[in-house]
């Protein structure tokens, strides 16, 4: 069997983001996740329903922003990951309401709303290591946020969908596959950065 080089391409560059993310100091991080959380914030709305995700290892911070949102009145709702690596949904409802889950995840411990909640969300952040110009983004390779945005076209529903990102991880290209879906924003400690169609 041939490899293809398109997942050669994607796995060099996930391993090159990876270990720049890894190279960033405790310091760094945490100045990133303030600028991130009033910058994402702004995307959203007193009354919204934001499916976002807790950050971690070196992934953007997400805890401030989760707070944020929450004071504002957006309800917040947080991934599952589901044995076959889908993703079912349960309200934020702080910190505290979180708890340890498989690789390395913090999960909240309130009752399970259905993969189909997501659908209720006017935004929609989606973890990623890369985007690019087009708005194509490079996941980590588990495919849960490519069953998430296969859901949302199922249904028929548009809300925003932004990537958080350091801004070095906002590339001119991105390899990718012709399943692949854009997002809309990127959104860097520096600025929110919207995807143009044309």
């Amino acid at each position: 069997m041939t490899a293809n080089p398109l997942h050669n391409d994607k796995a060099a560059l996930r391993s090159r983001l990876l270990e720049s993310r890894r190279a960033l100091s405790p310091g760094r991080r945490a100045a990133a996740a303030g600028e991130l959380a009033v910058r994402a914030a702004g995307l959203a709305s007193p009354g919204w329903t934001v499916a976002a995700y807790v950050s971690v290892g070196g992934e953007p911070g997400t805890g401030p922003l989760l707070d944020v949102l929450a004071a504002r009145g957006v309800r917040v709702l947080l991934p599952v990951l589901l044995p076959d690596n889908d993703l079912d949904w349960a309200a934020y409802a702080g910190r505290e309401a979180l708890a340890p889950a498989g690789r390395g995840l913090l999960e909240p411990t309130g009752p399970r709303l259905g993969p189909e909640a997501v659908c209720d969300a006017r935004l929609v952040l989606l973890p990623g290591l890369a985007v690019d110009r087009r708005g194509l983004r490079l996941g980590r390779g588990g495919g849960s946020y490519d069953r998430v945005l296969a859901r949302l076209a199922a249904a028929g529903v548009r809300p925003l969908l932004a990537t958080l990102l350091y801004e070095e991880e906002l590339l001119d290209e991105v390899p990718a596959e012709p399943h692949d879906l854009p997002v809309d924003a990127a959104v860097t400690p520096s600025a929110v950065v919207r995807i143009s169609r044309r």
